[in-house]
């Protein structure tokens, strides 16, 4: 028995598997803008029928690891539902399987919330440690990507190394943005920059550690709560053997609103990099039983996915459709997201745009007019400006509305409350449950 687990726990462990998996799920993504605001980040959807999470767990599952525990905390609802016992991942197991951990309520309801991606891990060391687990795989749940776990678990275990970082070769825009790393020649890691202003190297991680267990408690303190800014850095300076293994597959880092965008309609590419109909690498999914999609008389899709669930009157160009939208006749999606169970009225029109669950478009509304990019989001500038529009959960767009680029829709809004509601001018953002006086204000 390690003494990792004899000191915490003061007993044998119960299990004796080699890996357990601990998933990074509680981050606020607010890079998402509305599409986070009413749910954590890896539970946005992707893919039409598909959330963000659903690729980390599925790549623990193809790759062997049944030991899975969810750290989840910034509006954890919506996750906790897709994920339930995990039976969508053969993950519903008395022994093992999945389990999903919130922070830890002291007295006076006072909620120990994480400070950071170690502090997460921190405080649930225990249950990490219950799981009789001899490595630790640390993994973010809110990127996409296929990996098979158990190709980086070899090698972390043959180096020898207290953890190893995975690591890929990224611009140096993308690695001023990232953790970078340097290593020598036998691929040990012999410097960390967290975020650099001037990189010195390509080589960035891909925020997944493996830890030999003993390491992992040895390194986790108060004092730490990052992996990147804060453990590994004390880690190279302490003397820890830190490995890097290089990753060469798809990975994408969906946490703005253009990346998410843009990786969504690069599956709709000839031969998308990302390939969701790979029978060998199954993406699973929590998936409600829903009928067929139907395709009407007058309808036209060209070049889309298109989800069970779905009816369609209209023309579909080039765009996402999770189940159960329907697009009415007449009305043109184009270059867009649309998600579950929205309603998209007869004759409307919806452009560059993303729409979340729910929402209702009126008849002969225009969402995303005028020229690409237009005028910049003016309260979220660096957030919207390539065009986008985004309207949020269960938001309502009028009859005969008009909404220019870059305009954001908060969920629950309705551009009927908005003064001049038959045309949102470019840039704007429109919030739910204000006042004009109060939305002037934020705008």
């Amino acid at each position: 028995m390690s003494a990792f687990r004899s000191t915490f726990l003061g007993e044998p462990a119960l299990r004796t598997d080699r890996t357990v998996a601990v998933i990074l799920a509680g981050g606020e993504g607010n890079r998402l803008g509305v599409l986070s605001g009413v749910r954590a980040k890896p539970a946005v959807p992707f893919g039409g029928k598909y959330r963000i999470i659903d690729f980390t767990l599925s790549n623990c599952v193809n790759s062997g690891i049944d030991d899975v525990l969810v750290l989840t905390q910034y509006n954890p609802r919506s996750l906790n539902d897709h994920i339930g016992r995990g039976r969508a991942w053969d993950l519903d197991r008395t022994i093992g399987g999945v389990r999903l951990l919130q922070p830890q309520v002291g007295r006076g309801n006072t909620a120990n919330w994480y400070s950071g991606t170690a502090d997460a891990v921190l405080q649930n060391l225990r249950e990490v440690v219950a799981s009789g687990a001899e490595t630790v795989l640390v993994l973010a749940g809110d990127h996409i990507y296929k990996m098979d776990y158990e190709r980086f678990l070899t090698a972390h275990r043959r180096s020898g190394a207290d953890v190893t970082v995975s690591v890929r070769e990224v611009s140096l825009d993308d690695a001023r943005r990232m953790g970078v790393v340097d290593m020598d020649e036998r691929s040990r890691i012999t410097g960390f920059q967290e975020k650099p202003k001037r990189p010195t190297s390509r080589l960035a991680s891909m925020g997944i550690y493996a830890f030999t267990a003993d390491a992992l408690a040895a390194w986790l303190d108060e004092a730490r709560p990052d992996f990147g800014a804060d453990v590994l850095p004390a880690m190279l300076a302490g003397g820890a053997k830190v490995m890097a293994h290089r990753f060469r597959g798809y990975w994408q880092d969906v946490g703005t609103l253009p990346a998410y965008f843009d990786a969504n309609m690069a599956l709709l590419e000839a031969k998308p990099e990302l390939d969701l109909y790979e029978r060998d690498w199954l993406i699973l999914t929590r998936s409600e039983e829903r009928a067929p999609a139907r395709i009407g008389a007058d309808a036209r899709v060209e070049q889309s996915m298109i989800s069970h669930g779905c009816v369609v009157e209209g023309i579909v160009e080039r765009s996402v459709l999770s189940p159960g939208v329907r697009v009415g006749r007449g009305a043109v999606v184009r270059d867009s997201i649309v998600m579950f169970d929205a309603v998209i009225g007869p004759g409307a029109v919806i452009d560059h745009a993303i729409i979340d669950k729910e929402v209702r478009i009126g008849r002969d509304a225009q969402v995303g007019i005028g020229e690409l990019p237009g005028a910049p989001n003016r309260a979220n500038p660096e957030m919207l400006a390539t065009g986008l529009v985004v309207i949020g959960k269960q938001a309502e767009v009028p009859d005969g509305a008009s909404v220019g680029r870059n305009v954001l829709v908060d969920a629950e809004a309705s551009l009927s409350d908005w003064p001049n509601a038959g045309s949102v001018k470019a840039g704007a953002t429109i919030k739910a449950g204000r006042t004009w006086n109060q939305r002037r204000t934020a705008r």
